[in-house]
C-alpha cells in the first residue's frame, strides 16, 4: 500500500445522493478476490450504455476527469451492501480520496483498510464545494492528511476527523495486517508469557 500523505488534484463531480455500492460496482463484477480490472467496471451501469459503448455525457468518461484523484460526491455515500470491491474499483480507476457529507460505517472502514481516504464535511462546504468545481471545473482541491485538512482554493482550510489508527496507516503505507506483521515478535513473546 502506497503512503498517503498529500493529495492535489482535480475533482470528479458525482452530485448524486445516497450512491449504494451496487451503483459504485454492480454485483456481476463481484466474482474476483482481487483488484485487478475493477476499475473498468466503476460506476459500470452509468459509464457504459446498454449495447456496451461508452456513455459520453457521464463525467468519468471525460477526458478532463481522467487523472482526476478526488470524487465529490452526494450526501451518503457508499450505502448499501458491505461489499469491499467498491473502494477498490474507485482506487483501481485511481480515486484516492472522496468528499461527502457522510459515508455508510461500512463502506467508509472498507475504504480505510484500502487506502482510499473518505472525507466527511458539513453541508455548507460540501455546497460551496459543488458551487465552485460547477462554476471552475480546473479547480484543483488539496488534502494534508498529517494536519487532517482540505485546502479550498483559494484561502480555505477545512478540518476533517479521521480515526487515529486508519490515519497512522495511511501515512505509513500499511494496511492492518502489515501493522500486525510488523508486531509479530512482539506478539510472539507476549504469546511466550
Amino acid at each position: 500500500m502506497a503512503k498517503f500523505t498529500h493529495l492535489k488534484s482535480r475533482v470528479i463531480v458525482i452530485p448524486n445522493r445516497n450512491i449504494d455500492t451496487d451503483q459504485i460496482i454492480p454485483a456481476r463484477f463481484l466474482k474476483v478476490t482481487d483488484k485487478n480490472g475493477l476499475g473498468e467496471a466503476l460506476f459500470s451501469d452509468w459509464r457504459y450504455n446498454s449495447d456496451g459503448s461508452i456513455n459520453p455525457d457521464f463525467v468519468l468518461n471525460h477526458q478532463q476527469n481522467q487523472d482526476a484523484k478526488i470524487l465529490l460526491a452526494g450526501d451518503n455515500f457508499g450505502c448499501g451492501s458491505s461489499r469491499e470491491h467498491a473502494p477498490w474499483a474507485l482506487t483501481a480507476w485511481g480515486i484516492s480520496a472522496v468528499i461527502s457529507t457522510s459515508f455508510a460505517d461500512i463502506f467508509r472502514n472498507n475504504s480505510l483498510k484500502n487506502a482510499l481516504l473518505p472525507i466527511v464535511v458539513t453541508t455548507d462546504i460540501h455546497q460551496s464545494l459543488f458551487e465552485l468545481v460547477t462554476k471552475s471545473p480546473d479547480t484543483e482541491l488539496s488534502i494534508d492528511l498529517a494536519s487532517q485538512t482540505l485546502i479550498i482554493p483559494p484561502d480555505t482550510n477545512v478540518t476533517f476527523p479521521i480515526d487515529s489508527f486508519a490515519k497512522k496507516c495511511l501515512l505509513n503505507g500499511v494496511d492492518q495486517l502489515g501493522y500486525i506483521l510488523s508486531h509479530e515478535s512482539l506478539i510472539e513473546a507476549y504469546e511466550l508469557t
